[in-house]
């Protein structure tokens, strides 16, 4: 059992980095300027690799030859556990930088807590990746002030930006069983103590880059628990489809 609850718990951190990797590599030649093609790319390099390490560890876990590769791709739409927010589209650079903002500042907290985790090989990890975060919320954060306090265009892009994607915020920090277990057994942090560090956070830099939020948002729930938006299907469909066209292939 408690095997079984830490191979769900890695897939709850894998999976949020996995799909928002394969969104920004979906950028990969279309972004704004060079320099920030390239940054997203690498920020989606970085959490590719931040993957690799927790399903690496979660195919230990499972054994009858699983991979990460099977972890990764061979599930099917209901078995992964990540949120709406990182499913959202590429709709436009606004959408871009305010998804990865939201996520960003999110999983900084998580990392910072798991260097703590009683899971030596969570604390492994969160030690390699904390750096990596921290300059993904420099670069969205940036970016947000950037565009929020910049000409009415831009300010108009994020303020729709935000006031689609902040509905899936709070998903962040609703805890699954699995995430219940993890805060109960210090393997991984309390989701709700979190969030007002988050909050203020969020609001701050907000504040900073003129644009607001909804108080009265009503929140959208249920993709850690597998059921995912329409986004899902087509992300799958595109990310699985080496592995399940030629099933066992290896690079």
């Amino acid at each position: 059992m408690l095997q079984e609850k830490l191979y769900d718990y890695l897939l709850h951190l894998g999976d949020n980095s996995m799909i928002l990797g394969q969104r920004l590599g979906e950028l990969c030649g279309h972004g704004p300027e060079l320099e920030t093609d390239i940054a997203l790319t690498n920020i989606s390099l970085d959490l590719f690799g931040q993957v690799r390490n927790y399903f690496q560890a979660a195919a230990e876990i499972k054994g009858e030859g699983a991979t990460e590769d099977s972890t990764a791709m061979l599930r099917y739409e209901n078995e992964y556990r990540n949120t709406y927010l990182v499913e959202q589209p590429n709709t436009d650079f606004a959408h871009v930088i305010v998804r990865q903002f939201f996520f960003d500042v999110y999983h900084q907290l998580v990392l910072r807590e798991l260097q703590s985790s009683k899971n030596d090989t969570l604390v492994a990890i969160a030690n390699k990746s904390i750096k990596e975060v921290d300059y993904h919320v420099e670069f969205s954060s940036t970016w947000m002030k950037r565009l929020g306090d910049g000409t009415d265009e831009s300010h108009s892009k994020m303020q729709e930006a935000v006031n689609t994607l902040w509905r899936y915020s709070m998903e962040l920090f609703k805890p699954t069983d699995t995430e219940l277990w993890a805060a109960e057994t210090g393997v991984g942090p309390d989701l709700e103590k979190l969030k007002s560090a988050y909050l203020e956070t969020v609001k701050e830099v907000l504040a900073e880059a003129n644009l607001t939020i909804h108080e009265d948002t009503v929140f959208q729930y249920g993709a850690k628990t597998g059921m995912h938006s329409e986004n899902m299907g087509f992300i799958l469909a595109e990310f699985q489809y080496m592995q399940r066209a030629y099933p066992n292939m290896k690079w």
